[in-house]
């Protein structure tokens, strides 16, 4: 819809990469900020910082190689890294094992989701914009928000056989931003906070993000692969099962009890 954002000399600038880097930066601030507050940035925080993203970013690519060589028949390196796809929930899962991995390797000793959790909020609501402006956007509708595409932008959306010109399409990345937005300010301007969730913001929104995008996927016109469900609802059943069975754990061991949180943690900051 729209591949380049400006020129700068014979350079174009491509919108999702322009998007994507953005977001990085935004989230790579705010993670900053909540470091300094929390007066925890040291140069060991700063290496898993950069492990994260490298991970985050391997983990966006790798996860959709195997649907890329499957597409194109092309396996090289140049063609999977110029032209192979990302996904954001493969960048999410290796983001997270590269805290896990670099935070080993580095000797940190703290726990990290609380700093985490606004950057990547923020950070992914800046980066579904390149999203808007360059993938398909959803299945149709007669909702009144629906976003009708010209045949012009219908024709240069790519793999998109809902694109049909004169058709309402729900805007999938809009609601994204929003719900990533909304996360965001939750996390920052109450839950992090309150006491008995101090360490387990991270998870709260992997947990809230999974359930929200397994939903948002009925109306993203995403390619269904198995009983009605596409490649990301299948990865996010296990996905939310997991953090499901992590909460009621923690619940049952009286985790989230303001008594308890409060013994625990006397002091917030």
């Amino acid at each position: 819809m729209l591949p380049y954002l400006f020129s700068i000399g014979p350079y174009r600038v491509p919108t999702h990469g322009f998007f994507v880097a953005l977001g990085t930066m935004v989230a790579t601030v705010v993670f900053v900020r909540e470091a300094m507050r929390r007066r925890e940035m040291n140069e060991q925080l700063f290496g898993v910082v950069c492990g994260t993203l490298l991970c985050g970013a391997a983990g966006a690519k790798l996860s959709t190689l195997g649907l890329y060589v499957a597409r194109t028949g092309d396996a090289s390196w140049q063609g999977i890294l110029l032209n192979g796809g990302k996904s954001i929930l493969g960048g999410l899962a290796g983001a997270y094992a590269g805290a896990l991995l670099f935070k080993w390797a580095v000797g940190y000793p703290r726990r990290t989701g609380d700093l985490f959790a606004p950057a990547v909020a923020l950070g992914m609501a800046v980066g579904r914009v390149g999203c808007l402006l360059t993938e398909q956007l959803g299945t149709p509708t007669t909702l009144p928000w629906g976003i009708v595409l010209s045949p012009v932008l219908a024709a240069r959306t790519p793999r998109c056989a809902t694109c049909l010109p004169g058709d309402r399409l729900h805007p999938s990345f809009v609601y994204e931003i929003l719900f990533h937005v909304g996360m965001f300010a939750l996390i920052w301007f109450w839950l992090r906070g309150v006491p008995r969730l101090r360490h387990e913001l991270l998870k709260v929104y992997l947990l809230a993000y999974a359930v929200f995008r397994f939903g948002v996927e009925f109306v993203r016109g995403n390619e269904v692969v198995w009983h009605g469900l596409t490649r990301s609802q299948i990865f996010l059943i296990p996905t939310t099962l997991l953090l499901v069975a992590y909460f009621v754990r923690r619940w049952r061991g009286g985790a989230f009890r303001p008594a308890a949180a409060i013994a625990a943690f006397p002091q917030t900051t």
